[in-house]
């Protein structure tokens, strides 16, 4: 299956598998900003996508950022409909006791 991707910001990293086998490719951050305790926000990631007729998307969490920094997609697992074409963005919620800060080129979620 071939997904159409277009890249809408300059710093925007295309989505991609960290490993050959892996399930999920990464969604990376466009945004510089920090997520105090018990906030969420919308992460921008400078993409859009155009998913082939019938199918969705979905956007789930990072392990990595759950178990570490108790970051998490807020609305588990984001759902990406096939008629969607505005730029793909992440809604992060800050489960732990302390800031988070998100970088441009972070990852920060799968799809």
């Amino acid at each position: 299956m071939k997904l159409k991707i277009l890249q809408l910001h300059e710093s925007a990293i295309m989505p991609k598998y960290a490993h050959e086998s892996d399930a999920g490719l990464d969604l990376f951050s466009i945004d510089e900003l920090e997520i105090i305790p018990r906030e969420s926000k919308l992460i921008r990631t400078g993409i859009s996508i155009e998913l082939p007729a019938k199918t969705e998307a979905q956007i789930r969490p990072r392990s990595g950022l759950a178990l570490k920094h108790q970051i998490t997609v807020l609305n588990s697992p984001g759902t990406i409909d096939e008629g969607y074409r505005g730029e793909i963005g992440v809604i992060l919620i800050n489960h732990g006791k302390t800031s988070f800060q998100v970088t441009k080129g972070m990852k920060i979620a799968q799809w």
